[in-house]
């Protein structure tokens, strides 16, 4: 699979686990895209309305606010309804994607995150968004 350009993509990466946040980092950065980082749903919406982000991945279960709540207040949002917000989970129980997905999460992608073949993960997931 050909690497897409990501120089134009800015990232908000959502997730309480700071070892899933430095490998997306580390791939999607290395690919040119900048990327932003939150702990929780609660700082990811102060990074969200401030930075304007071409993309979403965030882990479902968080303090502060998780991301079930977070994906609504992105989408109530006045920018937030065309940016694509992607599950990053290790809900991975039978039912769990349909879930995920008919909550309106743009895809799902299961933990523990691959990181020789994240990119290819991600992009092939927006594939099937768009």
């Amino acid at each position: 699979m050909n690497r897409p350009d990501l120089s134009e993509w800015r990232v908000l990466v959502v997730d309480d686990e700071p070892d899933s946040i430095e490998i997306i980092e580390m791939v999607l950065g290395a690919a040119g895209a900048t990327v932003y980082q939150a702990g929780d749903g609660k700082e990811a919406m102060n990074i969200f309305s401030r930075v304007h982000p071409t993309l979403v991945l965030s882990d479902i279960s968080m303090p502060e606010m998780d991301g079930w709540e977070m994906l609504k207040q992105i989408k109530a949002s006045k920018n937030g309804a065309s940016v694509p917000v992607v599950a990053l989970t290790a809900h991975a129980m039978l039912g769990d994607r349909e879930r995920i997905i008919g909550a309106g999460f743009a895809g799902y992608m299961s933990k523990p995150l691959a990181i020789f073949t994240l990119l290819d993960d991600l992009v092939e997931c927006l594939e099937r968004v768009s």
